[in-house]
């Protein structure tokens, strides 16, 4: 069975999209599309009828509606909608998930709430924006990391992750622990920006792994049919 991530001309290099119940990274520098990439995951879900959990540790729920609102995919009328649950890591929900930085915590307690809330809702799709910001409300502790990505994959959920990266062969324990990462280029040639997407790894799938163009459109991220980016 395959998510399909409702971002057009993706699906095809990945076999017809993510296959489901596992956890995925989308990587990549400022500005190269990973949010957008994943509103559009997430806004498809819930057209499918799927309950999604959209997971922000550092935008308010009134600010990612007001941010993805010029794209006419329609994750902020799936805000609105039953189908969407989206969990502002400060927001009083948030807090009893992660506390707050300098508080004492209980790391494996944020581990047991995820993963409980995921399982106990029945959620098919989660978002996870970011991890590094996770690491930062985490105290950079490795060793919560592992256990809560860990935990993340033996879910029923497709998870997808963003991580701030702008070095592509520059791993983190996400990277490894995950069944597949999606890398999003941003780089200046000689025309100006230039964007382009990757699929660095998909585990148990055939992958197109050359670099494709992508582009913002009206209707979202847009992955080139054939072109593929040089650089």
């Amino acid at each position: 069975m395959r998510a399909t991530s409702g971002v057009p001309g993706f699906d095809d290099l990945v076999g017809g999209g993510f296959p489901e119940n596992r956890l995925y990274v989308v990587s990549g520098p400022p500005g190269s599309g990973k949010t957008t990439f994943c509103s559009q995951f997430a806004a498809q879900g819930a057209r499918n009828g799927e309950d999604v959990l959209y997971i922000s540790m550092h935008e308010t729920k009134e600010g990612i509606r007001r941010d993805m609102g010029g794209y006419d995919f329609g994750f902020d009328r799936a805000l609105d909608t039953d189908r969407v649950t989206f969990l502002d890591s400060f927001s009083s929900d948030g807090r009893r998930f992660f506390g707050l930085p300098g508080e004492r915590r209980d790391h494996s307690g944020v581990t047991n709430r995820l993963t409980g809330f995921i399982n106990s809702r029945d959620i098919d799709r989660v978002v996870f924006d970011s991890t590094m910001l996770l690491r930062f409300l985490l105290d950079d502790d490795e060793d919560t990391m592992v256990q809560l990505l860990s935990s993340l994959k033996r879910t029923d959920a497709t998870t997808l992750l963003i991580s701030e990266m702008t070095d592509p062969s520059a791993y983190s324990e996400e990277h490894y622990l995950a069944h597949g990462v999606v890398f999003m280029h941003n780089y200046l040639e000689d025309e100006g920006m230039q964007r382009g997407i990757q699929v660095l790894k998909m585990r148990g799938t055939d992958v197109d792994t050359d670099i494709r163009d992508i582009e913002f459109t009206d209707g979202g991220l847009r992955v080139g049919s054939a072109a593929t980016v040089t650089h």
